[in-house]
């Protein structure tokens, strides 16, 4: 399996051709662990397309496919520019890259944002974007998981959303969590529709 491949429909979401090259790099490098496991490890915080093998990229397509459609929507979409779109986009591709650790745990790590703005950082000399774009990616993931930013002794471990870019990112990772909302995948799990 290529990577890369796995989110082509997603990259022509992004209008900015460098903004997309960098995205591809940061899939390329993402554990391989991303491509296969379930969303939820316990089955208990996603919708059944988002169960199984692949699920958490079933999971992340559907976000970044809400986000997609809400950012088309002039009403919504109008408060934000194109080159905040991008960046938002590629947020939602990335929010849950290392979702069960660097090495792959059986759990979800709580701490997964910060993990996931670490392993950005962590490959910026690869990335053509500049440091403000990179900083405004990891702030929006780093907030992602909203209002379940305590770790399990209920200590705050996570930034909760304050900017409009935020809790757009937190929305659209909410809305594609959600049991009642039935997204459907073709053959090469890409969003029907």
């Amino acid at each position: 399996m290529n990577k890369v491949d796995v989110f082509n429909k997603e990259y022509n979401y992004i209008k900015d051709p460098k903004l997309v090259k960098d995205v591809q790099y940061l899939v390329s490098m993402l554990p391989d662990y991303f491509f296969e496991v379930p969303a939820s490890s316990t089955g208990k915080y996603h919708p059944k397309y988002a169960l199984g093998d692949g699920g958490l990229v079933r999971h992340t397509k559907s976000a970044v496919r809400m986000a997609y459609e809400l950012l088309s929507n002039p009403i919504i979409g109008g408060k934000y520019t194109n080159h905040e779109k991008d960046l938002m986009i590629i947020a939602l591709i990335l929010h849950d890259g290392v979702k069960s650790g660097k090495e792959k745990s059986q759990y979800t790590k709580v701490e997964h944002p910060l993990l996931a703005t670490e392993f950005i950082k962590d490959n910026m000399d690869h990335l053509e974007m500049d440091d403000e774009d990179i900083e405004f990616i990891c702030e929006v993931i780093s907030s992602h998981m909203g209002a379940w930013n305590k770790d399990f002794d209920g200590n705050e471990v996570l930034p909760i959303p304050r900017t409009k870019y935020q809790s757009f990112v937190h929305m659209c990772d909410y809305l594609a969590s959600r049991k009642f909302i039935n997204v459907e995948f073709d053959n090469n799990n890409d969003v029907i529709g």
